[in-house]
């Protein structure tokens, strides 16, 4: 299905955008309490899988002070372990700065012309943005892959409305912090013969899940959802972006203009409609199949999906990632 926008607006600059962060609260003094980040913290450092968001962290996050520093380092939140209660914060220059990495991300998949899979966990608040990037990447020649029809997770049937993948239950779509869709997604596709997506674009567990396959994923992550952070910090993701994910939808317009105009990007499928790489018809209704590249294009991809690749991620294992988008600001602080 293909979905008309509103009007995009222009890009803002830096400074433009992290008072609109501010202002709108997606960054700042955000709505999340501190009690509540907190909680969230001490749930993911006692191991309960529903804070991993898909990710196995094994016994390396056990120190809740530790997820509290890593979380002040990567998000903003307030670094003083003696703050228990109120206010508590996402620092908008680490929102823009991850912005700034994802952008790398999303330009390297439109060269390469990639095969990605954008889904949401957060369809009130976030699926805004997730539709302008896939409609962006499927205009500059990347394949956006849907789910196969009856699939069924997290007690819901998985759909997907402008190649943006969620969860349908009850007549609605709902939030969720579950991996399971994304890996009946991607277990879906191993059965059919299908490739795994180069890239994933998501939130909550659909992008723990990917990071946790070995897929290349970029993420969005609230304050109080530490484990795409804790992801980011050991290889697992190439980028977290941390913001408020339950804003009012067009309040993330600006955001989405930033990140398309830094990734190369602006102008490209803006209006909801495919643009010129991709054109909705009788064999192809969702315009989710880009026009056909050039062999050379289609060999560069195939060379660089074959290719090796090396690094470390934060627990010294040898990881898949490219390291591109990587923040360099260290892998995170271990629990004991």
């Amino acid at each position: 299905m293909r979905m008309p926008l509103d009007p995009a607006p222009a890009a803002p600059s830096r400074q433009a955008l992290t008072a609109h962060l501010v202002s709108t609260r997606i960054a700042g003094d955000v709505a999340t309490s501190r009690e509540n980040n907190l909680d969230h913290f001490s749930a993911l450092a006692e191991g309960n899988r529903y804070y991993w968001f898909g990710l196995d962290l094994g016994d390396r996050w056990t120190d809740r002070d530790a997820v509290l520093e890593l979380m002040a380092e990567r998000c903003g939140v307030v670094a003083d372990p003696d703050h228990r209660f109120g206010q508590d914060t996402i620092d908008p220059e680490l929102t823009i700065d991850a912005l700034d990495r994802m952008a790398e991300v999303l330009h390297k998949a439109a060269e390469n012309g990639s095969r990605v899979l954008v889904a949401t966990g957060h369809p009130a608040g976030l699926l805004a943005v997730h539709w302008q990037l896939a409609a962006a990447l499927r205009a500059a020649g990347c394949t956006l892959i849907t789910p196969a029809e009856r699939l069924y997770a997290d007690g819901g049937e998985i759909r997907h409305l402008a190649a943006v993948s969620m969860v349908h239950r009850a007549g609605g779509l709902v939030h969720t912090h579950s991996p399971d869709p994304m890996r009946e997604i991607l277990d879906a596709l191993e059965r059919d013969g299908e490739p795994l997506p180069d890239l994933v674009i998501a939130d909550h567990g659909w992008a723990g899940c990917a990071g946790e396959r070995g897929i290349d994923t970029v993420g969005f992550a609230d304050c109080n959802d530490p484990a795409l952070f804790v992801g980011e910090a050991e290889g697992s993701l190439l980028v977290t972006v941390p913001l408020d994910d339950n804003v009012p939808p067009h309040h993330y317009a600006p955001l989405t203009a930033y990140l398309l105009a830094a990734a190369g990007l602006t102008g490209a499928g803006r209006d909801g409609s495919a643009g010129p790489a991709g054109t909705a018809g009788p064999d192809d209704p969702d315009g989710t199949e880009p026009a056909p590249r050039s062999k050379a294009r289609e060999g560069r991809g195939r060379e660089s999906r074959s290719r090796e690749k090396k690094g470390t991620d934060g627990t010294g294992r040898v990881s898949r990632r490219t390291g591109l988008g990587r923040s360099g600001r260290g892998a995170g602080k271990k629990g004991t």
